[in-house]
C-alpha cells in the first residue's frame, strides 16, 4: 500500500499564488477589519462609558433597609426535629416542625437554637442531621434571632460543576477548557457590568448589547481560536445581535410590554421605581439569545469553510446555496429549541393559564404571556436571519481569501483525487 501523507500547510509542488489571489485575500483580510475593529472600539468606548462606578445604587441601599442591620447567613445542622400539625393546605393536613439547630460558623458557632419549620420545608423532606442555611439578626429582641433561611446545596453544586467541567475537559480538551475560560469571562461581564449597569438607571438597551458584545468578542476567539471562521461567525452573532436589539426595542415599544410581570420584578419597583422595566425586557432579550446565536453562526461558519476546504473552485454562490442546506435543518431544529426553552422557563406561569377559565386570545395577549411571546419570536426572527447573514459573508471572505493553502484550485482538487484514489 502507498504511504498516506498527511499535511495541514501548503502543498510544495503547487505554484505560489497569482496576484489576483493575494490581491483578494488582502482584500478579505481589510474588508474583516473594517467590520470587526470598528465594532470593537464600540464595545470598547461602550464598556469604558457605561462602566457602573463605586457609589452606591438606589436599588441596593433601598433593599438593606428590608432587612436588620447586621444580619448574616450561618449554617447550622439539625440535631433534633420535632413534627406538629399547622393546618390544611389544599384539602390535605399540613405538618410544620420545631427544629434545634446547631450553629456551625459565624459568632454564635457551637450555640443551639429553636427554629420553626414551615410546612413547604418539611414536606421536602428536612430531618436531622441536614445541613440548613439560617437567618441571624443581631438586634433582635433577647439576643441573636434565628430563622431557617434555605437548604444548603453547596455541596451538590459543587460536585456538579466539578463534573460539567470535567467531562468538557476530557471530551473537548482544550478547546473544552478555552470554553470554560471564556465562560467564567462572560459571567464576569454579567456580574460586573450588565447587572450592576441595569440597576444603576443607564439604558437597558445599550448596557445589554455592549456586554453580549463584549461577551462575544472573548468567547468565540478563547473556543474556537482566531481564525477566519470564527471572524465569520463572530461578524454573523454581532449582526443577530444587532438585530434583536432593535427588534426588541420595537416589540416592546408596539406591544406596550411594562415588564412588571413577575414578583421579582414587582419587587425591583419597591427598590427603586424608577428603574426602566420596559427596557430589562429588552436586555432579557438580547441576554437569552446570546448562546443560540453562537451555536448557529459558528455552526454555519464552520459548514462554509469545510466546503472551501474539500473544494476550493467552488464559487460563492455554489457555497452559499450548500451552506444554506446545512442552515435549514440547523433552524429548524434550533427554533424547537428556543421554544421549548421558554416553554420550560414559563412552564408555572403555563400552569396557572391552564386553570383560569378565559379566552385562549385574552390569555396569550395577557401582559405576562405576551412577554414570553414575543421574547420567543423576536429571538427566533434574529436567529433565523442571522443563518443566511453568516453564511453569505463565509461565502465571500472563503472565495476573496483564495485557497486555504496557498495552491492554486486545480492542484488542491488533483491532490485530493490522487488521495481518494488510494
Amino acid at each position: 500500500m502507498p504511504p498516506h501523507s498527511h499535511s495541514h500547510g501548503p502543498d510544495p509542488d503547487a505554484p505560489p499564488p497569482s496576484a489576483e489571489t493575494l490581491t483578494r485575500r488582502r482584500r478579505a483580510v481589510w474588508l474583516m477589519l473594517l467590520l470587526l475593529v470598528p465594532a470593537g472600539l464600540a464595545t470598547v468606548i461602550g464598556l469604558v462609558v457605561l462602566w457602573p462606578g463605586d457609589e452606591p445604587i438606589r436599588a441596593q441601599q433601598v433593599a438593606e433597609t428590608f432587612l436588620p442591620p447586621g444580619t448574616t447567613y450561618p449554617e447550622g445542622r439539625i440535631v433534633s426535629l420535632q413534627t406538629l400539625p399547622c393546618g390544611e393546605a389544599g384539602g390535605t393536613q399540613a405538618t410544620c416542625a420545631t427544629a434545634v439547630v446547631e450553629v456551625l460558623e459565624g459568632e454564635g458557632e457551637g450555640d443551639y437554637q429553636q427554629v420553626d419549620l414551615l410546612a413547604e420545608v418539611v414536606a421536602n423532606g428536612v430531618g436531622e442531621g441536614d445541613t440548613v442555611v439560617l437567618t441571624r439578626d443581631p438586634g433582635a429582641d433577647g439576643g441573636p434571632g434565628y430563622q431557617f433561611f434555605d437548604f444548603e446545596r453547596t455541596t451538590p453544586m459543587v460536585v456538579f460543576g466539578v463534573a460539567f467541567a470535567l467531562v468538557v475537559a476530557a471530551v473537548a480538551r482544550l478547546r473544552g477548557v478555552a470554553a470554560l475560560v471564556g465562560l467564567a469571562f462572560a459571567f464576569f461581564v454579567l456580574l460586573q457590568f450588565v447587572m450592576p449597569g441595569l440597576l444603576s438607571g443607564s439604558s437597558p438597551t445599550l448596557v445589554s448589547l455592549v456586554g453580549s458584545a463584549a461577551i462575544m468578542f472573548a468567547v468565540l476567539y478563547l473556543a474556537h481560536g482566531l481564525s477566519a471562521r470564527t471572524t465569520t461567525a463572530l461578524i454573523g452573532t454581532l449582526f443577530g445581535l444587532a438585530l434583536v436589539t432593535g427588534l426588541g426595542s420595537l416589540a416592546v415599544e408596539v406591544a406596550r410590554l411594562t415588564g412588571l410581570t413577575t414578583e421579582e420584578t414587582v419587587q425591583l419597583q419597591t427598590f427603586d421605581p424608577a428603574l426602566d422595566f420596559s427596557g430589562l425586557v429588552i436586555a432579557g432579550i438580547v441576554v437569552a439569545g446570546l448562546g443560540v446565536l453562537n451555536d448557529v453562526t459558528i455552526t454555519q461558519a464552520s459548514a462554509i469553510w469545510q466546503l472551501h476546504e474539500v473544494d476550493p473552485a467552488m464559487g460563492a454562490r455554489d457555497l452559499y446555496r450548500r451552506g444554506m442546506a446545512v442552515g435549514r435543518d440547523h433552524i429548524a431544529s434550533t427554533v424547537y429549541t428556543i421554544v421549548f426553552a421558554y416553554a420550560g422557563a414559563a412552564l408555572p406561569l403555563l400552569l396557572l393559564f391552564t386553570l383560569y377559565s378565559q379566552p385562549a386570545g385574552v390569555v396569550l395577549t395577557s401582559s405576562a404571556m405576551a412577554e414570553e411571546v414575543i421574547r420567543t419570536l423576536v429571538g427566533s426572527i434574529a436567529l433565523v436571519l442571522a443563518v443566511p447573514v453568516t453564511t453569505a459573508v463565509g461565502a465571500f471572505f472563503a472565495t476573496a481569501a483564495g485557497t486555504a493553502a496557498g495552491a492554486a484550485p486545480e492542484a488542491r482538487m488533483s491532490a485530493l483525487r490522487a488521495r481518494f484514489a488510494r
